[in-house]
């Protein structure tokens, strides 16, 4: 049986009704003015909330490492590590939350939406993260140009894990999606 003959409107699979490409930027371009912009403002605040806790954790190690006459300095080995996984914490637990939004896109009124329109989830907004800081790394900052070059302002890790970031301030015209745990 050829594609075409399955018996699903012509698709390989059934979609349970799943709009393809949630998110048109001709047809809907308020939900894509001014992200970019937004995304910047949004990307500092949520710099500002992940560091304030870090900076905090160096300072008790100091003053630790003051009272336990240098014994406690050596948890200095830990910061690193733990402010990674602080930081991937953050971006799943937020994204994959009920707003879709770190604090920052909160604040900026952005939502993070997966192409068909379904919500974050813990996962994704981990990779998301991750993703990003292992674009910038190695493909330098101009990665983020990439942005201005496309109708629904996605960077390259949107691109690669299927996400869009949306102006939330605008309701979608896309029905809501089921989350999918």
């Amino acid at each position: 049986m050829s594609h075409t003959d399955s018996g699903n409107s012509g698709g390989w699979r059934d979609d349970g009704g799943v709009p393809q490409h949630a998110y048109d930027p001709y047809l809907h371009p308020e939900l894509f003015r001014g992200v970019a912009t937004r995304r910047v403002f949004a990307f500092l605040i949520d710099c500002l909330v992940i560091t304030v806790p870090i900076v905090l954790g160096y300072i008790f190690i100091f003053v630790f490492g003051i009272i336990t006459i240098g014994i406690g300095w050596m948890l200095f080995w830990l910061a690193w590590p733990a402010s990674v996984i602080w930081a991937i914490v953050y971006y799943g637990a937020c994204i994959g939350g009920p707003n879709s939004a770190t604090l920052g896109m909160r604040v900026m009124d952005l939502e993070l939406r997966t192409w068909y329109g379904a919500p974050g989830y813990f996962v994704l907004g981990a990779m998301h993260a991750v993703l990003f800081w292992v674009s910038v790394s190695f493909l330098t900052p101009f990665v983020v140009l990439v942005g201005l070059f496309n109708g629904r302002r996605r960077l390259l890790h949107d691109i690669v894990l299927g996400t869009v970031v949306i102006n939330n301030s605008v309701r979608s015209p896309v029905p809501q999606t089921a989350r999918p745990y």
